[in-house]
């Protein structure tokens, strides 16, 4: 019997396979998936099972199933992600594994962020199969930030459409070993978790990431469609950027704030501080 990873190609699902590792599970008992293996090549090494599976391919996401015990579901990128997850989805009720593990979105369910809607679709599906299953509502990871630290030391400004408002932040490591805790312990099975870590301001990453850099980096509010621009200025695509800056106006309406009960509980210690955790992201 087999964990099967969908989208270990992927940094989420990649980290979820390393951890799932760490927690004891022997590596040919992991299957990691993803459009290539080529980026697999050093999990191959350990002994992991790693295919190229498409996720548009019934019949291959099918093949990947065969045996497999549970499922790590990583929410996919692609446009039409929904119907790829309804594929996995399926596959995995025809294959009768005993539990799926989506990465979901914070409060999916109830949320008006645009990111939400192929989150809550996703939810949907799942809670009408008969698939036991771990929904996961991964708050931001503080790479969303990191991530624009070139754009922001080149503007010497952080440039964002949320004021003061707060929004719960943990390292992308943190979300991953939770995915891989419900996978390796029982119990979990039916419920739905609201994931984040440490509840801060915009400004205040700003000033961690100027802190550990060593150059100032201030945080500037800018309107909405400024903030597009400014997105599709640093390489994303016009629906992209009009998403992740809805995020921004999602933030002032608390749509990222999560207690931060249920990722303390699951790593059985609380998530990295912000300071550490900007340092970590950016080491």
């Amino acid at each position: 019997m087999s964990i099967v990873v969908f989208g270990a190609t992927g940094h989420l699902g990649r980290l979820a396979v390393e951890h799932l590792v760490e927690k004891g599970v022997a590596p040919a008992e992991i299957v990691a998936t993803g459009r290539s293996t080529e980026n697999l090549a050093d999990l191959a090494e350990q002994g992991v099972d790693v295919r190229a599976v498409d996720r548009d391919d019934a019949e291959a996401v099918a093949a990947a199933l065969v045996g497999a015990e549970k499922v790590l579901l990583v929410s996919g990128i692609e446009p039409h992600r929904v119907d790829q997850h309804r594929t996995v989805v399926e596959a995995a009720e025809k294959a009768g594994v005993s539990l799926l593990v989506y990465t979901s979105g914070p409060k999916a369910a109830e949320s008006s962020l645009l990111l939400m809607n192929d989150h809550r679709a996703t939810e949907e599906i799942l809670a009408a199969s008969s698939v036991p299953t771990v929904v996961l509502r991964n708050a931001w990871y503080v790479e969303n930030y990191t991530g624009q630290v070139p754009v922001w030391t080149e503007h010497g400004f952080a440039g964002a459409a949320a004021p003061d408002a707060r929004l719960s932040v943990a390292l992308r490591s943190e979300y991953a070993e939770a995915a891989a805790v419900v996978l390796t312990q029982d119990g979990h099975a039916g419920r739905t978790y609201e994931l984040g870590g440490e509840q801060v301001t915009l400004p205040e990453i700003a000033a961690a990431v100027s802190g550990v850099i060593g150059q100032e980096v201030s945080y500037t509010q800018v309107p909405l469609e400024v903030l597009q621009g400014i997105l599709e200025g640093a390489g994303l695509p016009a629906p992209a950027a009009q998403v992740f800056a809805d995020v921004d106006r999602g933030i002032t309406e608390g749509e990222l704030l999560v207690p931060a009960t249920d990722l303390e509980t699951l790593l059985g210690r609380p998530a990295t501080g912000l300071e550490q955790a900007v340092k970590t992201a950016l080491a």
